[in-house]
């Protein structure tokens, strides 16, 4: 017998951190670097398998990241599940931002299910990058875990749903 479970999942961050482009190489299996600015929130949909007998709906809620938008971010954090927390590799004050996507996520719930997602991977050459950085903020912050991915070459995108997915069960004390 199969279980499955509905969760909304958000996805929160700067305009610009990439966000939109790991959830289209996580829905789709596509990369394409010409993605538009999303305004306001765009939904994405994909069903996952946990272990061999349980699937789970996820319903992503990619949430615009321009500072314009943010007064109506508020309305689409009720009823989440659990959250990734996105800044951009390359620039360090996008994980620094994240104190306000944060407090935005766990606005209803405090101990919400997040993780930490670097992206950008792929952009070695010009990260500002200091792990120990991301690994303290994650920390201090009461985070799952931290991920490097990379929406280019789709490394870790499967494996960061998944730490968050596997979090949101064991939150919820649903056994999978």
């Amino acid at each position: 017998m199969t279980t499955k479970v509905l969760f909304k999942i958000i996805v929160a961050g700067d305009g610009g951190v990439g966000k939109t482009t790991l959830l289209k190489r996580f829905v789709d299996g596509t990369f394409d670097i010409n993605t538009k600015m999303s305004i306001g929130v765009d939904l994405h949909q994909k069903y996952v398998t946990i272990g061999e007998n349980f699937t789970c709906n996820l319903m992503i809620w990619d949430l615009g990241g321009q500072e314009q938008f943010r007064f109506l971010l508020d309305r689409f954090i009720d009823g989440a599940s659990g959250a990734l927390l996105m800044f951009d590799m390359t620039r360090v004050q996008t994980l620094y931002n994240l104190d306000e996507w944060i407090k935005l996520s766990r606005s209803q719930d405090p101990n919400l299910p997040c993780v930490l997602v670097g992206g950008k991977e792929d952009l070695m050459m010009d990260q500002f990058y200091a792990e120990d950085k991301a690994i303290q903020y994650m920390e201090e912050n009461n985070l799952l875990d931290y991920i490097r991915t990379s929406s280019k070459t789709g490394d870790n995108i499967n494996e960061a749903i998944e730490i968050l997915v596997r979090g949101i069960l064991k939150y919820k004390n649903i056994a999978f």
